[in-house]
């Protein structure tokens, strides 16, 4: 009946545009209507984050019955940071400023997200500090040396380092695989009883648009291609997100210059070892390691519970500027830097006798952190657009934020404001002109804040 009334009156008023006010009266009418209706939702990017926008929207109450929700991703599900990251996350490690909501929410949501998903890479862990030692090589006792930390040394590190302290002893510090955080959202979403979310592999090429009665634009389709035609298609939305990680400063020609979007992504390699031979287990403590010169690296190494050690932190890192990110450099392919992985080989195996003797390396690669210039994230409306929305810029948090940024960008999307975080300090037009399409003013002389 309810469905009859509508067609009626949307008839009604179609008849009614004769002429171009009635047309803009119809439209108008149609639109609010519609607002309270199905909604045809499009997340643009496929890793942690825009997954975790996706998710939390289907997770909503406040989704209407029959909406639609789409990921167009431009390579694959979590091809990225959100494939290569080390995903380590820690509550109470922000600098106090407005992130800190973020590493609070999202740690607490994780915390109860993973067991609810199946997710078998999550758990608490301990860290330590350690400083490199010098260059003598052999098996060292240094559990016995640090009888204080003894609960949470690593018996695997046992090579030539220096001062050990303690970072945290696994109360309020955790680790994830992205990879599998990712993958274990959308099949939850996609059981039988859940809204689904649709996942649509291509690369947008823009934003289509039709023109409010208020001035704004309003959504009504992303454009992409699927790589394999050269056909331009289409999928109808009602609300976009850009979520794309340092990709999500091309939003500035889809939106055509309404925001601009600096951003600079650091290209970093990364590596992974095999669990040592003979070994079923290895000791879940991460590390942080201090300033090695003579290898360029300040390691982090998270031991994961497959048996695998993920290390980062290897130096030698590419800064790509936000016209190179807008030309989609290393979109496709992003690889490792084979002297980064000797260094960073080579530095870790001086602190672990067991890796130095015992150690093979699983794999190498290389992604990017995007990082805005004041290094907080942009989330929020995108400014002139109805049904617009930015949700980039985490840069070494992306991991580690991505529940709370998503529940914060659903409910802005589908409530209207967000009730989780904060999003003021976020504002992705924070750095765009007031003239539409200029250029906004660089702050300089910023604290990098959180920016590693």
């Amino acid at each position: 009946k309810k469905t009859m009334t509508m067609m009626s009156l949307v008839r009604t008023l179609t008849l009614l545009a004769a002429s171009s006010s009635a047309f803009q009266t119809t439209r108008s009418v149609i639109i609010k209507m519609s607002a309270s209706g199905p909604k045809n939702i499009v997340v643009i990017g496929g890793g942690v984050q825009g997954t975790s926008v996706a998710f939390q929207i289907a997770e909503s109450t406040s989704l209407p019955a029959g909406s639609t929700i789409t990921i167009l991703e431009a390579n694959k599900i979590a091809s990225a940071a959100s494939g290569k990251g080390g995903g380590f996350m820690a509550r109470q490690w922000g600098d106090g400023g407005p992130t800190q909501t973020l590493h609070e929410l999202a740690f607490d949501m994780y915390e109860e997200l993973c067991p609810k998903l199946g997710v078998e890479s999550y758990r608490k862990l301990p860290v330590l500090s350690v400083s490199p030692g010098g260059n003598k090589k052999g098996k060292q006792d240094n559990k016995s040396k640090n009888k204080q930390l003894s609960d949470i040394f690593p018996k695997w590190l046992d090579g030539s380092i220096g001062r050990v302290s303690p970072l945290g002893f696994g109360d309020d510090t955790a680790q994830v695989t992205p990879k599998e955080f990712v993958e274990k959202m959308l099949e939850y979403v996609n059981q039988p009883d859940k809204p689904g979310v649709k996942v649509v592999i291509g690369k947008c090429t823009g934003i289509e648009c039709t023109d409010g009665d208020d001035g704004d634009k309003i959504v009504t389709a992303v454009t992409y291609q699927d790589g394999e035609e050269e056909e331009e298609k289409f999928l109808n939305a009602d609300d976009v997100i850009v979520s794309a990680g340092p990709w999500t400063c091309m939003a500035e020609k889809w939106f055509d210059g309404a925001i601009q979007l600096p951003m600079e992504g650091v290209k970093s390699t990364s590596i992974v070892w095999k669990p040592p031979t003979g070994d079923d287990t290895v000791d879940a403590t991460a590390l942080f390691c201090g300033e090695d010169n003579r290898f360029g690296t300040h390691l982090e190494v998270y031991p994961r519970p497959d048996g695998t050690v993920y290390i980062c932190g290897i130096g030698g890192s590419d800064y790509i500027t936000t016209s190179e990110l807008q030309d989609s450099a290393f979109l496709f392919d992003c690889p490792p830097k084979d002297d980064r992985v000797e260094a960073a080989a080579s530095a870790f195996q001086m602190m672990s006798d067991t890796y130095s003797t015992r150690g093979e390396l699983a794999k190498t690669q290389a992604c990017m952190r995007p990082c805005p210039p004041d290094a907080k994230p942009y989330m929020g409306r995108v400014p002139g657009y109805s049904g617009a929305y930015i949700n980039g810029g985490h840069n070494c948090w992306g991991i580690a934020w991505a529940p709370a940024s998503g529940k914060a960008i659903a409910e802005l999307v589908l409530d209207g404001e967000s009730r989780s975080v904060d999003l003021r300090p976020f504002n992705p037009a924070r750095y765009t002109s007031q003239g539409r399409g200029g250029r906004g003013r660089k702050k300089k002389g910023l604290s990098v804040g959180e920016q590693w």
